[in-house]
């Protein structure tokens, strides 16, 4: 998934000394928990590198993150590649237009409600919760009932 947009409302902010911060939701944090805990491979694609993505990536154990492709599709098609998975087995969720491509490409693509006109029109699936505000968890409980909802306990 995307980070920017998607794990947050897509604000950054930038303090004076050049410090960021964002703001994520622990309850998409915890989908993401649940995740691992299925053996579900996640992953975040970033158009941009950030210390606070990378450090809520660490906090979260996100097996797989890549920061600074702005190409989304390659980077997606890179990743299933190493792991072995097919489109049909890849799950993306962005809200741009460089998603796009990569919402088209995956198995089942997702989109957030504010998403940018061509990541819509690529999506199969657009969440009912916002960006940044349990749009991944919603999309998180949808994989554990597929594997069982006993499971990721």
């Amino acid at each position: 998934m995307d980070v920017d947009g998607v794990l947050t409302d897509g604000t950054v902010q930038i303090s004076s000394d050049g410090s960021e911060s964002k703001v994520f939701s622990i309850l998409d944090g915890m989908g993401i928990v649940r995740l691992n805990r299925l053996g579900v491979a996640v992953a975040w694609i970033s158009g941009r590198p950030s210390e606070a993505t990378t450090k809520r990536a660490t906090e979260l154990k996100v097996p797989h993150l890549i920061q600074g492709r702005t190409d989304k599709l390659t980077a997606l098609q890179e990743l299933a590649g190493r792991l072995h998975l097919q489109p049909a087995e890849c799950v993306y969720m962005g809200d741009d237009d460089i998603d796009a491509t990569a919402i088209a490409w995956a198995g089942i693509g997702v989109c957030v409600p504010d998403a940018m006109p061509a990541a819509v029109s690529a999506a199969r699936y657009l969440t009912n919760r916002p960006a940044g505000r349990g749009a991944v968890r919603e999309i998180c409980e949808h994989i554990i009932l597929h594997h069982g909802p006993n499971q990721a306990s």
